[in-house]
């Protein structure tokens, strides 16, 4: 069986994005699919977000550098709402933007299965910032949040990292200060 499929930097496009979709629908093994790559835009993203709803194996997935949107952020806040079994979601070098951000955070808020969220480089902004400090009041099970290059000024990232010290979390920065950071 089919755990892991990577089809990464083939240049599929939008097009693929409903076969993908149901390719997630019914495969029962599949746990790890890389879509990193692809330029699939918002008809690629959306269809597969959606099946992200239905499907109850993958648990890591990999959409970073596909030129998605504030509606892909939108339509993968509705499936994180839906899906507690992804753990693991790489969606860095986009540009999901403020609206796409705040639909990640609010879906966050509810999200018991995510552990791992990198969201670099998504011009994401301090509004964003902001509610992704309150997330931390609310969701115990994310354990990593990469962050860097997201337009938060200076006080977003030191409020970021207040909320988590004064919830007597520990914090581990990556030697570059890459805004990484690690609960354990």
């Amino acid at each position: 069986m089919l755990n892991t499929l990577d089809i990464s930097s083939n240049k599929l496009g939008s097009n693929i994005g409903e076969t993908l979709a149901v390719t997630l629908c019914k495969n029962t093994s599949l746990t790890t699919l890389n879509l990193s790559n692809n330029d699939l835009g918002c008809l690629g993203v959306q269809p597969v977000a959606h099946a992200l709803i239905k499907n109850n194996n993958l648990i890591s997935l990999n959409l970073s550098f596909n030129n998605l949107g504030s509606l892909d952020g939108k339509a993968l806040a509705n499936a994180l709402y839906n899906n507690n079994i992804l753990a693991t979601l790489d969606i860095y070098f986009n540009n999901l933007g403020l609206e796409g951000g705040k639909a990640l955070a609010s879906a966050l808020c509810k999200n018991k299965g995510l552990k791992s969220l990198d969201l670099l480089y998504n011009k994401l902004g301090n509004d964003v910032g902001k509610e992704l400090v309150e997330v931390f009041h609310i969701n115990t099970t994310l354990t990593t949040l990469k962050f860097n290059g997201n337009e938060f000024n200076p006080e977003i990232e030191e409020q970021l990292e207040e909320k988590i010290k004064s919830d007597s979390l520990d914090i581990e920065f990556d030697s570059d200060n890459d805004s990484i950071v690690t609960i354990c």
